[in-house]
Parts: structure tokens; sequence; C-alpha cells
């Protein structure tokens, strides 16, 4: 190995004065940044290829005041989750729920449906049945993006399963077309 022509230099050896030289810098950009803040995100949500924009005075159905096809006997029914969006791409938004009854013990099965309500009308109602409660399924969560709801459920391999723990996990998304909202999904669940 051949020795350097230049003379090792002075600046080269790190001592304390450089570490609290660094320390103070990075200190006064630390606290310069918490007093110069950027403007206020002005971004909008654009509607998706399947999706129009609902003019902002239409208001999507209430699921709370809805009355769903779910005979809970003595208790009621509880709206466990709801999500809206344009669905069928008329500009007028929808509402898709779950719902269940509020059993006081075990896992009750959930229903899952799609609300909707004319123009002028304040009363929702359901136009479409996604998951019903007779399949003893549960939906764990769902969400509604571009015209599509895509959802994971919850289910039982056998009728010898315990309510309490459901094995086999599903993820599934409906989509409008041609008149229907047509369910897809993987060819196989997978089990939990």
């Amino acid at each position: 190995m051949q020795p350097s022509a230049v003379p090792e230099l002075a600046h080269t050896h790190t001592r304390p004065i450089h570490w609290v030289a660094t320390a103070t810098a990075v200190a006064g950009v630390v606290a310069l940044s918490s007093v110069v803040q950027p403007d206020a995100a002005t971004a909008a949500q654009t509607p998706g290829a399947r999706t129009k924009s609902a003019p902002a005075h239409i208001a999507p159905p209430d699921a709370d005041s809805a009355e769903f096809p779910l005979d809970c006997g003595p208790v009621k029914l509880v709206v466990k989750k709801k999500a809206s969006g344009d669905l069928d791409g008329d500009g007028r938004p929808e509402t898709v729920a779950a719902v269940h009854c509020d059993a006081p013990m075990g896992t009750p099965p959930d229903g899952m449906y799609v609300l909707t309500q004319a123009a002028g009308s304040t009363e929702p109602r359901v136009v479409a049945t996604l998951v019903d409660p007779k399949d003893r399924t549960n939906v764990d969560d769902f969400a509604v993006r571009d015209g599509v709801i895509t959802a994971t459920v919850l289910g039982y391999s056998s009728a010898d399963v315990p309510s309490c723990c459901p094995d086999v996990r599903e993820n599934v998304k409906w989509q409008w077309d041609d008149g229907a909202f047509v369910r897809t999904g993987p060819a196989d669940a997978r089990s939990v």
C-alpha cells in the first residue's frame, strides 16, 4: 500500500466539540421545523372510473332508520357498521350496512344489505342482500370504494363448528353489473 502524499488533516478526527456542533445544528433544524408549517392540504378525492360524484346536497340513506328483513324477536337490531358511496353510477349514494340482532349471549350472525332511497324521499329501503344471516356468517370488516364493496366474511366449515369460533375466512367483493350486485372472491376460502 502506498502512503498518501497529503498529510493527515486535523479536521478528519472527531472530537467532542464536533458532536456538540452537530447536536446544536440538529436541534436548530427541529426547532425551526416546529415553527414553520406547510399550508393546509386541499386535495379532494376524485371519483373512480365507474363512480360518478354525487351532488353535495344528496345525503346517503340512513341505516339507523331503515327496516331490515331480519326478525330479532324481543331483542333490538344493531347496525354494526355502515359505509356509503355511489355503487351503481347514477350519481346518488347508496349505503351498505352490516346488522345483527343484539343477542345477550354468543355471536349472532350478520346480515349485510344495500340501502337506497328515492329522489325527494327520506325513507331508506333495502334493495339487495349481500350476506344473509341464515348463512350463519359474520362480516368482519368491509369498505366501499370506487363503486366496489369489499368485505372479509367469517363462516364455518360445517354445522358442527361452534358459533363462537368461525373457522373459515373469505375475502369477497361485490360490484354492480347489469342490474345486480355480482359477488366475486377467491375460488377457495381460507381456514383460520
